[in-house]
């Protein structure tokens, strides 16, 4: 059984020009620091200004670190600033329907509810039979960051994604009836070209019905937002803010990686890799990226490959095990390049939101020696993970579109 609640006290925008002028991505769809100043600078009442304060200046050389003590002291003013600004408003006891339309699948846009998910209910070895299974492993300090922002402001700006596998269709079908009976509170449009629609639910009776479906599913997993309902829970808050979102409707885009070669010539690493992979040479062909699992691109001195892992290189019967971000950080990023760490600084994972060709751009230019182009986890093999209680290699989902920031916050003092 799985619990959602009525935000008590949310923060929405008071429409939908507001709703685009303050809404962002959330800060771990960005590349760079700079990206995220140069997003300010083009639309400075976005919430970033409070989430990345350190990026809140007047110029790009004026960027400073993100754990520097004042950091803090400028997020709550701007805090104070964005709720005094006049495009947010207060709204009690509410839920919202949630609805993504993406120009991918138009045809089938993304929906999900959002509310008050339970931080009791969310399985650590402390409570092995939580319901909300979290497929990662937590990094402290980051954690700690983001409960410090959220003491100090006392509010949640970021937002929990949590799947449910909604096998009788009937959250879906409640979600897209709600979204037909009448227009949206609000919407806005993201860079990517997504529209994001958001319509709040506050009637006693809706508030009813879909919690009433929400308890009705037997687990919820964490597909992105691990490190945020960690701060909530290490805060002592009972709550922390999430959107559900039935797995029939999430999105996954490849979580690729740009590499130093370590001295290796490309003749040397390819002799290495044919080990452990069966390879064919593509040649300089456009930018590849992989139709299926367990299939990787590789570009390396101007050109593509595809390689496979051969027979009994991984274990088909452990569902994190097959993962192809777990077999490229064993096999190629540990065994051949020698960075048995995966937060090694030399590697450089990219999201979903760049493709191929940024991969090639970036290894042109002599930025990196090599690009690994990956294809997309499957909402199967991301079940599979959480459902034999493992954790999902790291940077290996990357769901899209994503919960854009700003949408609905939750005011907690």
């Amino acid at each position: 059984m799985v619990t959602i609640r009525p935000v008590r006290r949310a923060l929405v925008p008071v429409n939908s020009d507001a709703a685009q002028r303050t809404s962002a991505p959330n800060y771990d769809e960005f590349q760079s620091d700079l990206e995220i100043w140069q997003m300010l600078q083009e639309r400075p009442e976005n919430v970033l200004r409070v989430k990345m304060p350190h990026c809140h200046v007047a110029t790009k050389e004026e960027i400073y670190a993100e754990d520097d003590p004042k950091a803090l002291d400028h997020a709550e003013e701007q805090w104070k600033w964005l709720r005094g600004c006049g495009l947010l408003k207060e709204s009690p006891g509410t839920m919202w329907v949630y609805q993504i339309v993406s120009p991918k699948r138009p045809q089938a846009p993304q929906m999900g509810l959002g509310g008050y998910g339970r931080t009791a209910e969310i399985r650590t070895p402390a409570t092995p039979d939580g319901v909300i299974i979290r497929n990662e492993g937590i990094r402290q300090e980051k954690a700690e960051g983001r409960a410090r922002l959220i003491r100090r402001i006392k509010a949640y700006i970021g937002t929990v994604n949590l799947a449910v596998r909604d096998d009788s269709g009937k959250l879906l079908a409640a979600l897209e009836a709600a979204a037909a009976a009448r227009p949206c509170d609000y919407e806005a449009t993201d860079e990517a070209g997504n529209i994001h629609r958001v319509w709040l639910v506050t009637k006693a009776d809706d508030i009813a019905k879909f919690t009433a479906l929400m308890a009705a599913e037997p687990a919820a997993y964490v597909a992105d937002g691990n490190h945020r309902s960690a701060a909530a829970a290490s805060l002592g808050y009972e709550e922390f803010l999430t959107v559900f979102f039935p797995t029939s409707r999430l999105g996954l885009e490849p979580y690729n990686r740009l590499l130093p070669s370590n001295g290796l010539t490309r003749d040397q690493f390819f002799a290495k890799l044919g080990e452990s992979f069966d390879i064919k040479h593509l040649g300089k062909v456009t930018p590849y990226r992989p139709e299926a699992v367990n299939r990787m691109g590789i570009y390396f001195g101007g050109e593509w490959s595809v390689v496979t892992p051969k027979p009994g290189v991984f274990n088909k019967n452990d569902a994190a095990e097959s993962i192809d971000s777990d077999i490229v950080q064993r096999l190629i990023i540990d065994k051949i390049l020698g960075m048995p760490d995966g937060r090694d600084k030399r590697i450089n994972y990219v999201g979903g939101n760049k493709d191929a060709a940024y991969l090639q751009a970036r290894v042109d230019a002599g930025e990196y020696d090599l690009a690994i182009s990956l294809a997309p986890v499957t909402m199967d093999q991301f079940c599979a993970v959480c459902e034999q209680n493992k954790f999902m290699p790291p940077k290996s989902t990357w769901f899209d579109p994503k919960i854009r920031s700003g949408l609905v916050m939750a005011i907690l003092d």
